[in-house]
Formats: C-alpha cells, structure tokens, sequence
C-alpha cells in the first residue's frame, strides 16, 4: 500500500476491530503487527488515544564525533595500519562518570558520513552511515549519553518524546533554522568555547553546516559527560580527542523514547495489537529488532492454530 498511512485504530472491548488508512479507508483485521520504529510519533500518540498502554523509556542523547579514518585505522592496527588486506578500522567505547551517568560510541561509521535524520519541522536530528566500500575520509559514530524516565520532568507516557523535540528544536535554532546542522571542534568543545574555523578535519555532513557553540543543544549533564567520555575514550583510542575532530549535533534517536506494553502472548492491552522492532521499546538494534518480529510472528502463528504448542 504505497502513499497510505495508519491513523487510527478502531477497537471494542479491548480488541482490535480494524485499522483507518488516510483518514478515510477501514481495514478489517484482528492482527496488526506495529513495526514503526523508534520515530513514529504521530503513531504514538494514536494508540494511546486508543488506550493502548503505553510507558516511558530510557534512552541516549549525544552529538556526532567523527576523525580522518586514518587516525582511527593507526590508533587500532598500530603499524599495520594501510595494509590491503585490512579494512577501515572500528571502535566501541565506554565510560562510567563519577556522577553516575555512563556515555558510549554508538553505530560507528568507518569510511562513512554524517546524515541528517529529521523527521518534523523545526527539529534537528543526525545520524550516521558507511557505503558498502567504506571509502570516505573520515569516520564517525556517535557519542551517547544515557538517558532515564527521571530527566523527563514528567510522568507523562510521551514524555521522552518531548524530551527530545526540546533538544533537537535546540540544535534546529543553533544551526540557523533552515536545517543547517551545528557543528564545533572537539578542541573547542573540551575548552568550552565556540568554533569559528575549521582545521584539518572536513565535515562529512550531508547538508549545510555551521560552526558554533553545542552548549545550548543538550542538558548540561549530557555536555558535562561527553566532555569527561572524550577525555577518557582518548586514552583508550589515541587521537579520540584530537583538537580538529568534529562535533555534529544532535543524535536523540538512539532507541525508542517508549514501551509499548506487551503481555507474555507478545500483544499490546489491545488484543491483535502487536508492537513489534525497535519502536516497540523491546529492541536496541537491527538485529534484535529483528529478532523481536520473529517472537511476534510465533505467538500469531500460535493463536491461530491451536495445535501449535510453545514447545514447537
């Protein structure tokens, strides 16, 4: 069904009847399986006018780093680095502030870019991506901070939803509000100060770019840890915290803001209701994601033919 899309759900009883499509097609069904990932916001807000349960979650914010691949391809293959039969080097890091939050790279990108991810207007949103040759000159992941149901301000089951249209309408003015993304020197950022010059380090951002100061464009405990996480992800990664590296904000789409509740036959409070991916706030990745459907798919299959039993 190309150009459609779900907006509303007509339920009785707490059982699914059907689906609207465009506002105006109805589709009977009494299993929908919601794989709507972790942006679908008007979706959100549709199944808990349903009364589909639905609860906050904890997530990540963070900024973009990235550095010349070749940096990256020294500090992990020392000597080796350059030779044919090794590929653009990767890295995974993690750190534990004495303050009690933890921060970590996340979807690391070697030979990749920077992408922009937004999906409303007025809100700013990047991410990362490597081509199948992972040829460019630089790489990138992000660094995340994490994120519980407690920073929100309020208990409300959008309320991580918010959250991150505060910070991503943040980086939306910082860049100039025309989707410029803001970006600082990693230098600049350890130092606390704005960026006005480039150094050695290109931005690989797919749009338009400005230099500026990220303060504004995350909580300051978000800024106050990555500042930490650097520090430390150079002594693990020699060259992490070099001065001309690139800071890209913001990254707030790490995982899903919610849960979409589900009870041990994998559907929602509304039976044939089944959350299903990352969106349903029970997966952290493509491959769990994918697992998590398979789950789904099983328990349909059960409900539908009796003589399936859960040891199949």
């Amino acid at each position: 069904c190309f150009n459609s899309k779900v907006t509303d759900f007509v339920t009785e009883n707490n059982l699914l009847k059907s689906i609207v499509v465009n506002s105006n097609e109805r589709i009977t069904t009494d299993a929908l399986i919601l794989a709507i990932g972790h942006s679908s916001r008007d979706t959100f807000e549709s199944l808990l006018n349903s009364g589909v349960s639905i609860t906050p979650k904890a997530f990540s914010v963070g900024f973009r780093i990235e550095h010349p691949q070749k940096i990256i391809d020294k500090a992990q293959y020392k000597n080796s680095a350059g030779h044919k039969r090794l590929g653009p080097a990767e890295y995974k890091l993690v750190y534990h502030s004495p303050s009690g939050r933890s921060a970590y790279t996340f979807c690391m990108c070697p030979g990749g870019k920077v992408v922009g991810a937004a999906s409303e207007e007025g809100c700013l949103v990047t991410n990362g991506m490597s081509e199948y040759a992972r040829s460019e000159e630089n790489a990138n992941s992000a660094v995340l901070v994490s994120i519980t149901p407690q920073d929100f301000g309020s208990n409300h089951p959008l309320a991580g939803v918010e959250f991150q249209r505060i910070w991503e309408r943040n980086a939306f003015q910082a860049g100039g509000s025309d989707f410029t993304a803001p970006i600082q020197l990693v230098g600049d950022f350890l130092a606390d100060r704005p960026s006005h010059t480039l150094g050695s380090v290109k931005p690989s951002y797919t749009g338009k770019v400005k230099l500026t100061n990220l303060n504004d464009c995350l909580p300051e405990y978000a800024i106050n840890t990555i500042r930490e996480a650097i520090i430390n992800f150079n002594s693990q990664l020699k060259g992490f915290a070099l001065p001309e590296a690139i800071l890209t904000g913001v990254e707030t789409r790490s995982s899903s803001p919610v849960r979409i509740n589900r009870d041990a036959n994998q559907s929602s409070n509304i039976m044939g209701i089944y959350p299903a991916g990352e969106g349903a706030g029970y997966a952290g990745g493509i491959i769990s994601a994918a697992v998590d459907g398979m789950k789904v798919a099983e328990e349909i299959i059960r409900r539908y033919d009796p003589l399936t039993t859960k040891s199949d």
